[in-house]
């Protein structure tokens, strides 16, 4: 008897929630396009962006060629990205770019790919705790760095360039932290000529970053222990004559070194997280 009382329930439930759902699809229908549209203006203006993207997609859906379809596709990005989707926005974005490519706001549509390609790869709790993203495969971030370099290219005017190359000086200051952790690594496991390479990377591609300092003592280093004296002495003056206060060189103007280029085995832990934690 018990089971069946169950049964019946689970019937019951069914059944309503099939029927609110055929409510719901029906009163969608039944909407006209300014009601789909202000409602979705209305669920934006809330910060209900879940509500906001069901208006807006059944807006494009129901009313493919009416005169808010490209305001709702441009909004679809937004609600999207402030939902936490990136990946459904940079689609949208890339869509409204291809069926509307001499829109006279297509600019949105770049930056705000841009704005999405930069947050695809964090989780949630990147989200809401600090993490050293430069440890991070970098992709994410060079794709990000790319498509508001395109921005800038095609509308250097755009009210959202200034932004944008805000962005971009920062983007290449976690590519160059990058490189820079991932020298550090080789410096540690004693593969000097990656870790030059890294440096050399750095100073040559990366000019005026935070870590050009770190990546020439890198160079420095490297060459010595690799007994190459010449251009240990050539990265030493180079470093020298752009940063003339360096804590790597001493008062004689002498080599200093810097401490995560200890020449010391790496720990245990180093090595099983490629040099996320040293375990010290």
């Amino acid at each position: 008897m018990l089971l069946s009382k169950q049964f019946f329930t689970l019937i019951l439930v069914t059944f309503l929630v099939a029927c609110a759902s055929s409510k719901k699809e029906d009163v969608s229908e039944k909407l006209t396009e300014i009601e789909l549209y202000r409602q979705s203006q209305q669920a934006l203006d809330q910060s209900n962006y879940h509500q906001a993207i069901d208006k807006l997609r059944a807006l494009e859906s129901h009313y493919p060629f009416g005169p808010f379809a490209e305001q709702a596709q441009s909004d679809l990005v937004f609600a999207y990205y402030k939902n936490m989707e990136p990946e459904a926005a940079r689609a949208s974005a890339e869509r409204f770019i291809r069926l509307h490519p001499q829109h006279p706001n297509v600019d949105y549509s770049y930056y705000m790919r841009g704005l999405a390609s930069n947050t695809a790869d964090l989780g949630l709790i990147e989200r809401y705790i600090p993490v050293d993203m430069s440890k991070r495969d970098p992709g994410q971030a060079r794709q990000s760095f790319n498509e508001f370099s395109e921005l800038l290219q095609r509308y250097p005017n755009s009210p959202y360039a200034n932004d944008a190359r805000q962005r971009m000086i920062a983007l290449r200051n976690r590519l160059s932290y990058y490189e820079l952790h991932t020298a550090n690594y080789y410096m540690k496991r004693k593969a000097y000529t990656a870790a030059i390479n890294r440096g050399r990377y750095i100073v040559e591609h990366m000019p005026g970053t935070p870590t050009v300092e770190e990546a020439l003592g890198i160079m420095v280093e490297g060459y010595q222990h690799l007994n190459l004296k010449q251009p240990s002495n050539e990265a030493l003056e180079v470093l020298k004559k752009n940063f003339p206060d360096s804590q790597l060189i001493n008062k004689e103007g002498q080599f200093i070194g810097y401490k995560v280029y200890a020449d010391v085995d790496p720990s245990i832990w180093n090595i099983i997280t490629f040099g996320l934690i040293d375990g010290k």
